[in-house]
């Protein structure tokens, strides 16, 4: 099967056919290649890794004061990685958030074998490509030995598999929203990810720390369901947010009525 190939079956397979199924039917190469979400799981931070300058750096080193998009590729990846992150640049496209602003993104290869020089040329391309200047110290393309990428993709619950007579990988895709200690907060699969929903997960996983009144509100009324990696409307919670409307209009109707009523009294005691 030729590369492209094995990795569009792989997005196919773990995409849109229920896990369960997915995994009793697809071929051998791809059993137990799966994204399965460890929500809450501390991150190692003392991870030892190699930036793109190919200085040696710790994963802690971008963590502490701003939530973290993590997306685990290889950067010679023939297909499916590559839409990860475009998929994300063109997300991270309609956000009026920066990285590097109000969030940090740490892409780390999970391919032992790729260099400081690899990560350096897909860091020049997609700084290139989200074309905001801030990204240059917000964006971080990391290498790792196989220790420490073994020790991150269990952590996550990324599993993988590597086809040696293709000299490719068998995986799934998404990316992972966390916090600024370390904590998984949010998964999203595929190759796209919803603005909105991106944009509440980083909100989410900063404690409020950005984000706007409106984004608050939307938190109160959008519900992340773990299932489907997605925000969706949390019917209660509108129910609650409606009386809570309800009651303020009916207060300044009342304040309004009660204000008119003194001041025609007050006009016809003048008189």
């Amino acid at each position: 099967m030729k590369p492209h190939l094995v990795a569009l079956c792989v997005f196919v397979s773990l995409w849109f056919i229920p896990s369960a199924l997915a995994q009793s039917t697809l071929p051998p190469m791809l059993k137990g290649v799966a994204l399965n979400q460890k929500l809450n799981a501390q991150l190692p931070l003392d991870l030892e890794l190699k930036d793109e300058t190919g200085h040696a750096v710790h994963l802690g080193d971008y963590f502490g004061k701003k939530p973290v998009i993590l997306t685990l590729v290889y950067y010679q990846c023939p297909m499916l990685c590559t839409y990860v992150l475009n998929g994300l640049v063109s997300s991270l496209r309609v956000l009026s958030f920066d990285v590097g602003k109000e969030f940090e993104i740490v892409t780390v290869s999970f391919d032992s074998r790729e260099t400081a020089s690899l990560a350096a040329a897909k860091k020049t391309h997609y700084l290139k490509e989200y074309n905001r200047p801030e990204a240059v110290n917000g964006w971080h393309f990391l290498t790792a030995d196989q220790q420490a990428i073994d020790r991150l993709t269990r952590t996550v619950g990324f599993l993988y598999k590597y086809d040696p007579k293709q000299d490719q990988f068998a995986h799934a895709s998404g990316i992972m929203v966390v916090t600024p200690q370390g904590r998984l907060a949010r998964y999203f699969y595929g190759v796209e990810y919803p603005p909105r929903d991106l944009r509440l997960a980083l909100v989410e996983a900063s404690e409020n720390k950005i984000g706007s009144l409106a984004d608050q509100v939307l938190l109160f009324c959008f519900h992340y369901d773990p299932a489907t990696g997605k925000y969706g409307a949390y019917a209660l919670n509108l129910v609650r947010l409606g009386g809570i409307v309800t009651v303020l209009c009916l207060g300044f109707f009342i304040f309004r009525s009660r204000y008119k009523e003194k001041d025609v009294t007050t006009k016809a005691q003048r008189h």
